[in-house]
């Protein structure tokens, strides 16, 4: 997930490391903070592997600063894992919002869907939070108040992306 948003930022133009990192955490850090300890070495990866190129610039009032941009074969790395993204990036929320938030770098909307219908797939098999003779348990079977409350927002919610994913294929199939 972490060199995922280090190529989607640095698709959309070159940054240096604190601007790359508030992106990163305004994406995401609410829910899984990004660290320096995280970051720097991932960033220092990609770069040994020849999709990011770095550079120093000026700084305004400071030291110099290391701007970084993605290289081809960065560009190249980041279509792959839009066009495949793991089991795990579409299974987990967060993971899977973090593929949205560059899923528009693919060209081909016929990819694009691809990548949503997988989501779609994913959330039309019945699943639960809790578990009774190895059925989900749904909200009116729950056995207290917070366990309802749990299950009757997760329904709300997928109810309301499965709306949407449905939607966005559709809209992606027109314009194939």
């Amino acid at each position: 997930m972490l060199e995922l948003s280090i190529l989607g930022f640095l698709a959309e133009e070159p940054l240096h490391g604190y601007e790359l990192k508030e992106r990163i955490k305004a994406l995401s850090g609410h829910v899984r903070p990004v660290s320096d300890g995280a970051l720097y070495p991932a960033i220092n990866r990609l770069v040994a592997a020849g999709k990011l190129d770095q550079h120093t610039e000026e700084g305004a009032s400071a030291a110099p600063r290391r701007v970084l941009s993605l290289t081809a074969k960065g560009r190249a790395d980041l279509m792959e894992r839009l066009r495949t993204p793991q089991q795990a990036e579409i299974t987990d929320h967060v993971r899977f919002n973090t593929v949205l938030a560059f899923l528009r770098h693919l060209a081909d909307p016929a990819e694009q869907a691809a990548v949503l219908r997988r989501r779609l797939d994913f959330l039309e098999t019945p699943a639960s939070f809790f578990y009774r003779d190895g059925e989900p348990v749904r909200a009116e079977e729950a056995d207290d108040l917070f366990r309802q409350g749990m299950l009757r927002v997760a329904r709300a919610t997928g109810t309301a992306e499965r709306a949407w994913l449905r939607e966005a294929i559709e809209v992606l199939g027109q314009r194939s």
